[in-house]
């Protein structure tokens, strides 16, 4: 003989547990998406102000600012600091800064 273990207040308890767990999956997917994209964000600033720098020593601040937007950045800021070159650039929200000298 079978035992059942239903209750009669069971039925369609699980569609509403199914909705709750997606709708945690679906939340946690999107902060991981915006943690995902600011990170990649930072390497691209840090990348394109390196870059920014390295083409100021030679070319100024114009040579600065068509390699940050050569690299997916704005030039936010260019000095030149005797033989040295300091860049901010912004991708997104991240900004990042670097030092180039010109060496001779």
């Amino acid at each position: 003989m079978a035992t059942s273990f239903r209750h009669p207040g069971d039925r369609g308890q699980a569609t509403p547990l199914v909705l709750g767990l997606a709708a945690v999956i679906v939340v946690l997917l999107l902060g991981l998406g915006h943690v995902a994209r600011r990170a990649a964000d930072g390497a691209r600033a840090r990348t394109a102000a390196d870059a920014a720098a390295l083409a100021g020593t030679t070319d100024g601040s114009g040579g600065a600012s068509a390699m940050a937007a050569a690299n997916g950045a704005t030039l936010v800021s260019f000095q030149r600091i005797g033989a040295d070159v300091v860049v901010t650039v912004r991708v997104g929200r991240a900004a990042a800064s670097a030092r180039a000298t010109l060496n001779g």
